[in-house]
């Protein structure tokens, strides 16, 4: 038994389903194209699985009932923080998540499984409230942090990407979620979006982003590539309206399809698609 076997048994023991990812990536094994309904906590087929290879480890939230706060650090070549968390002292996503908690009068979220990400960001595991229904989300909560719940899964200890190890660096058992990060992260009805005025165009640009992001986080397995060519659609009519930089939607977008298991690949080919059509019919804000 090698050491992934017995790092995919220790999560199945927690109760956390888990599916193999491709060893040195994030993305599923090929095959597991419905990864959240076949990830499992049965020992016995855990072992069988990771028999074959050392496998990475995919955790499917939602079947887990884990709600999974990431917490990134800038890498090079990184866009600076927007004008509302440059602020002293905030400098990566748990910087943004300490001034979160200040602000709601909350203590620091630190009594709660841990993982350091292999590239050196923080993985914070809650436990989902059982009358509450979250999903994924990218910078729902500020700067460098992006969660996932329902339809998300996240990169589980032992795992490696690249010269990266995820670790475990606080093994207490899950917090339940706290009430008003809950409250925060609750998905909201579909509404249409307001006309903005000219001078609030850039702010228009990037809410519209964020909405489409975390549409395709949020997007079901069998629509999943559908959402991701209509949200690059949308993201590519503003572009073309010089209202958002095409290159930073193709990277948030790809982002976020690796994140729900598309391979990098075919996300690619469909986002270039839809926001070349996008292209095509400018949007304008106003």
């Amino acid at each position: 038994m090698h050491d992934l076997t017995r790092y995919a048994l220790a999560a199945a023991a927690r109760g956390w389903h888990v599916f193999p990812l491709t060893p040195g990536q994030k993305r599923p094994l090929r095959g597991f194209t419905d990864w959240e309904r076949q990830a499992t906590t049965d020992a016995a087929r855990i072992r069988q699985m990771w028999a074959r290879a050392p496998y990475n480890i995919g955790i499917a939230c939602g079947p887990s009932r884990l709600t999974v706060i990431d917490l990134d650090v800038p890498q090079a070549g990184d866009d600076p923080p927007p004008p509302e968390w440059a602020l002293p002292g905030v400098h990566d996503g748990s910087d943004v998540l300490a001034v979160l908690c200040e602000q709601a009068a909350e203590p620091l979220l630190l009594e709660t499984f841990s993982v350091r990400t292999g590239r050196g960001g923080t993985h914070l595991y809650f436990s989902t409230p059982p009358d509450v229904e979250l999903g994924n989300s990218a910078g729902k909560l500020g700067w460098k942090i992006d969660t996932r719940a329902r339809g998300g899964y996240v990169v589980g200890p032992g795992s490696r990407v690249g010269s990266g190890r995820y670790e475990a660096i606080h093994t207490a058992a899950p917090a339940p979620l706290p009430s008003w990060l809950a409250e925060r992260l609750a998905l909201d009805p579909v509404q249409p979006a307001p006309r903005p005025a000219l001078g609030h165009a850039l702010g228009y640009a990037l809410t519209a982003m964020r909405a489409e992001v975390e549409r395709v986080l949020a997007a079901a397995p069998g629509t999943r590539n559908n959402t991701l060519n209509a949200a690059a659609f949308a993201l590519g009519q503003l572009a073309a309206a010089d209202l958002l930089p095409r290159h930073l939607a193709e990277v948030c977008l790809q982002s976020a399809a690796e994140a729900i298991g598309l391979s990098a690949r075919e996300a690619f080919s469909t986002i270039r698609s839809g926001l070349d059509s996008g292209s095509r019919q400018p949007r304008r804000a106003a």
